[in-house]
């Protein structure tokens, strides 16, 4: 009876280690040997852009739009000449998708225009920013290296500009700003008339009154164009030529980037381009751009 007695004991020690044995190792397999960084890691990445592709350039402004801001555009006597003009010349790009632009240049007996187009979908390669905040960041890297002037409250207001989000909210205005002195020059020239501005389908929403100031008229964050945008006006001389004017606008729609550039230099010495104008007329077509983007 002893003996039968200390081997069911023994028989039953044996089994307790078993089952501690297999329960410890059943469940070192899902605790002891995860890492306990693996939930921190598993995050989901960050959303694509809404454009995929994008236009075809120069076939995105039309006749109309180059016949307003070009106007020699249409005193080209060839047919085939002005055709070609109308066509426009596309950018050098290695991919139509990532980057895609066109440039016209039209001589008249007043003056020579430019206009330049520039589309660029930005794509990030880092899983934790989504495209339309890399596409944000390439937005802000240009409108900080166009250094806009610190906008006053009262410009701000007549210009129908909205806060800027990304730009100083200080009321000072520089007195020195190169900028400022740019587009503080005469805004009126012999070879403007008052009903050339716009391109046919209406002033911008937001455009600067008719009667717009100076003040009104100088580099500022626009709004009610694409995500955010901004419009850049510089004045230029060389020695005795006559002042050429550059306006810029850039606006973001989600991850695409667009650059319009458009310059007059008149023909005649002391003639200065009207920022009003050129700036109504740039607005307008970055208007269509958008809209024609689904911004």
């Amino acid at each position: 009876m002893q003996r039968k007695a200390y081997v069911t004991g023994t028989a039953a020690v044996l089994a307790a280690l078993l089952v501690g044995c297999t329960s410890g190792s059943g469940g070192g397999s899902t605790t002891d040997n995860a890492n306990p960084g693996d939930a921190g890691t598993t995050t989901v990445a960050a959303q694509p852009g809404k454009y995929r592709t994008l236009p075809e350039p120069c076939g995105a402004v039309g006749h109309d739009t180059l016949g307003s801001m070009l106007p020699g555009i249409k005193q080209i006597p060839d047919p085939d000449q002005r055709d070609k003009a109308y066509q426009g010349e596309a950018a050098l790009t290695y991919d139509t998708d990532r980057k895609v632009g066109c440039h016209w240049k039209v001589d008249s007996t007043d003056a020579t225009d430019r206009l330049s187009v520039d589309f660029e979908r930005v794509v990030s390669y880092d899983n934790s920013v989504s495209d339309d905040d890399q596409a944000q960041k390439l937005f802000e890297d240009k409108e900080t290296a166009a250094d806009l002037p610190e906008p006053s409250g009262s410009s701000s207001a007549a210009s129908g500009s909205a806060t800027p989000t990304s730009a100083s909210t200080s009321t000072s205005t520089p007195s020195s700003s190169a900028k400022s002195s740019a587009t503080s020059s005469p805004t009126s020239s012999p070879t403007s008339s008052p009903s050339a501005g716009g391109s046919g389908s209406g002033s911008p929403s937001g455009s600067p009154s008719p009667d717009a100031s100076a003040a009104d008229l100088r580099p500022r964050v626009l709004s009610g164009l694409g995500d955010e945008a901004y419009i850049d006006d510089q004045l230029s001389s060389s020695g005795s030529t006559a002042q050429q004017r550059t306006v810029t606008v850039v606006f973001r729609t989600s991850n695409v980037v667009v650059t319009i550039e458009y310059e007059e230099q008149p023909t005649a010495t002391g003639t200065v381009p009207d920022s009003k104008e050129m700036q109504d007329r740039a607005r307008d077509l970055a208007s269509q751009l958008d809209d024609a983007l689904g911004g």
